[in-house]
């Protein structure tokens, strides 16, 4: 007897917990492509499995449903590999341990792969059943999604006639997402000069910002640690004299970036006025915060007096210049989903070498145009201070589609099923939909799903009611699909 044995819909769960004995990392997808092409055979369907692992299994129509136009079922089969500190479980070879607790399932000491073995376990469900009613499906088991969307870029979409997909990949009931943003991580390199300036250094310390992604918090307002440090050396550079020694913060370029730090050296008689003036300016930076950044400290504190290696006056002025003014945050929102952001730009990282000092960004927009309008912008900046935008990766936007037959159809049976109508959001991030309509520009996508709670923690957990509901609207927006 499985752990979920006794869980409604068993079809569901019990593929659900047929997966989670299935080791699936990213990138160490082996084990689960081969899964589910035997999965496929097993049911006499025909199937492909690419040479990236990702596999399409076809399953004709029922009768009646013959000759309608196929549906897509879509999710990706790797999960993130996270665990508990006194965790010793080896994810390339040993399954999931499953609970069930209070109305939803977890995994002990490990990340539980709803996400997304959920789509996986809904559209085998639906592959093996012989009582559902469908029009032909091609059920599309990506590879590689939690980091980059290797499986999504690599899918040949001409092996697909369908042209309604169910993207089963949301996390959050009573939503159906319609279209997300493209985006782009680049990074702008601006040359150092250095010369040899004796005096004191002064290191200034900025932590404590909140933070969050910058596709799903980045309207939030959040502060950017790197673009108040900018704020203040800029401030700091009209009244005192001091060049730049190093400026570095942030961990990722798709992180409002959290913590900061620059260190800059002046004459040891101007330290106490720095420090002095620094913290007039943390007073007003708190103030216009408010109660939106509780953790936010800045400091500075004073070293040794001694000989060093310092940005020259021109790249000292030229970096502050580039830092204060740079674009960054929300710069438009979307004419179609209210409250929804259409173009953003973090500041996620800024590294010191000995000869460049590197800004990275992760740019982002609904709309292609103005993706590459925000780039030409920073491009700009960058060739004012004498740098240069180097583009690192892209992947293209979901735009939203006005005249989708897809998303009407399943508004209208949710409020039929559930009483209420879903919500319907454009997603600040990337999504694997951006890639395959970049591949397929006549595709009609839309993502949904359960609810998961605490996805890619040890603490994630997936709702049993909404899990069932989830599967009650799959098979009702099937069979109006005739």
């Amino acid at each position: 007897m499985g752990v979920l044995s006794n869980l409604e819909p068993k079809e569901v769960f019990e593929q659900f917990e047929a997966l989670s004995m299935v080791p699936r990392r990213t990138y160490r997808d082996e084990k689960i492509s081969d899964y589910c092409a035997e999965f496929a055979k097993k049911h006499g369907l025909e199937y492909v499995q690419e040479e990236s692992g990702n596999v399409i299994i076809y399953k004709p129509g029922t009768a009646g449903y013959e000759d309608s136009e196929p549906v897509i079922l879509q999710g990706h089969m790797d999960m993130v590999a996270s665990k508990t500190l006194d965790s010793d479980h080896d994810f390339d070879t040993e399954p999931l341990e499953l609970f069930v607790e209070d109305g939803y399932i977890g995994a002990k000491n490990t990340t539980l792969g709803g996400d997304d073995g959920i789509a996986l376990a809904y559209a085998m469900a639906v592959l093996a059943s012989d009582d559902i009613p469908h029009p032909p499906i091609e059920a599309v088991f990506t590879v590689d999604e939690e980091i980059g969307m290797g499986g999504a870029h690599a899918l040949d979409t001409s092996l697909l006639r369908g042209k309604k997909l169910f993207n089963i990949d949301g996390e959050e009931d009573g939503i159906l997402t319609v279209g997300c943003a493209g985006g782009t991580v680049c990074t702008v390199v601006i040359p150092v000069s250095r010369r040899h300036r004796n005096g004191i250094k002064v290191t200034v310390t900025s932590r404590g910002y909140v933070g969050g992604h910058s596709g799903n918090d980045i309207q939030k307002q959040r502060g950017n640690a790197i673009k108040d440090m900018g704020r203040l050396l800029h401030s700091l550079s009209k009244k005192i004299d001091f060049s730049l020694l190093s400026v570095n913060g942030g961990n990722a370029a798709n992180v409002i970036c959290q913590y900061c730090t620059a260190e800059v050296v002046m004459s040891a008689d101007r330290a106490d006025n720095f420090i002095e003036r620094l913290n007039d300016l943390v007073s007003i930076l708190k103030e216009e915060y408010g109660d939106s950044e509780p953790g936010l400290s800045i400091t500075a504190d004073a070293g040794e007096v001694d000989d060093y290696s310092v940005f020259n006056w021109e790249c000292t002025v030229n970096t502050i210049w580039y830092l204060y003014g740079a674009l960054d945050g929300v710069q438009a929102m979307d004419r179609h989903v209210e409250g929804a952001v259409e173009s953003s730009l973090n500041t996620g990282i800024i590294v010191t070498e000995e000869a460049f000092c590197k800004v990275t960004y992760q740019a982002r927009s609904s709309v292609a145009s103005k993706l590459e309008e925000m780039l030409q912008r920073l491009g700009l900046w960058s060739e004012i201070v004498g740098g240069r935008l180097e583009v690192e990766s892209s992947y293209p936007a979901w735009p939203y589609k006005p005249e989708s037959e897809l998303r009407p159809l399943m508004v209208e049976v949710h409020k039929e099923l559930f009483g209420d109508e879903p919500r319907i959001e454009v997603m600040h991030a990337g999504l694997e939909g951006g890639i395959l309509m970049g591949k397929d520009p006549d595709l009609d996508i839309v993502t949904f799903g359960p609810e998961m709670l605490n996805v890619h923690t040890p603490g994630e957990r997936l709702n049993i009611e909404s899990t069932a509901r989830n599967w009650e609207f799959i098979k009702e927006v099937l069979r109006r699909l005739k």
